[in-house]
């Protein structure tokens, strides 16, 4: 009976069931496709704009974004957390640092950024490296002090600089939980890139839900909403890959 229930219970979230659920209320009249289209038809609509040039500008915008403003967080992540360790009053100030903007809700920076770099891909990339950078940081510098200090003694003894251990000591041995910090950042990078072109932008998938918000074209809405959310999957999926084969191989 409870394994009947649990059954039922994973049914009942999943993803198909929902969007079979959707699909049926639609098709029956329940709900206005002009609030709610039906799942169907916005595959449809996917593939309609998927074959126009246009839409792939935006698409490639957005990645763009996307993919230099999470690296520039990961960079700056690591190099930070790695950093700190060299000094006690590095690592001060980066627990100040982090204690006095980690809980600011970046996007209200996002003001600022635009008066400092503009409209265009500059103001965008500065907010996802702002709320991107945190993750990555934090899980940088928890596994840094977090590390067998024996593996750094020999190293020292073996007449490796404190600077050198850092590269060759530290951060291999933190890899995997580094890497779970980028899986979050991720999604985060993701959620950001399409707030921040829905806010101020001229091009991107953000700025086509606003645009087809603003003309009453729902589902038009849908597609941008859909393609982000399976750049967030496939950028999920492909650093867990890399994260298991780090796992395995360490």
């Amino acid at each position: 009976m409870n394994a009947a229930v649990m059954g039922w219970g994973r049914l009942c979230i999943s993803p198909l069931f929902v969007l079979i659920v959707w699909e049926a209320v639609c098709r029956a009249g329940m709900i206005e496709p002009q609030l709610l289209p039906a799942p169907t038809d916005i595959i449809a609509r996917l593939f309609t704009l998927a074959g126009q040039a246009d839409f792939w500008a935006n698409f490639g915008i957005t990645v763009y974004r996307l993919v230099v403003g999470l690296s520039l967080a990961i960079v700056l992540g690591i190099g930070l957390g790695l950093v700190a360790q060299l000094s006690r009053l590095g690592a001060a100030l980066l627990d100040a640092l982090v204690r006095l903007l980690a809980p600011i809700p970046k996007i209200a920076l996002y003001p600022a950024l635009i008066l400092i770099f503009g409209f265009e891909n500059s103001s965008k990339i500065a907010l996802i490296v702002a709320d991107a950078l945190f993750p990555v940081l934090m899980a940088t510098w928890s596994a840094a002090r977090a590390v067998d200090q024996k593996l750094i003694w020999s190293a020292r003894a073996a007449g490796t600089s404190r600077a050198a251990c850092l590269w060759k000591v530290t951060l291999p041995a933190i890899v995997p939980t580094v890497l779970a910090g980028v899986r979050v950042a991720g999604v985060i990078a993701c959620v950001v890139v399409f707030l921040a072109e829905m806010i101020a932008s001229t091009d991107g998938l953000g700025h086509m839900l606003t645009v087809a918000a603003r003309a009453y074209r729902t589902l038009d809405m849908f597609v941008p909403l859909v393609w982000i959310c399976l750049l967030g999957l496939g950028l999920n999926w492909l650093i867990g890959t890399l994260q298991r084969k780090v796992d395995r191989s360490g």
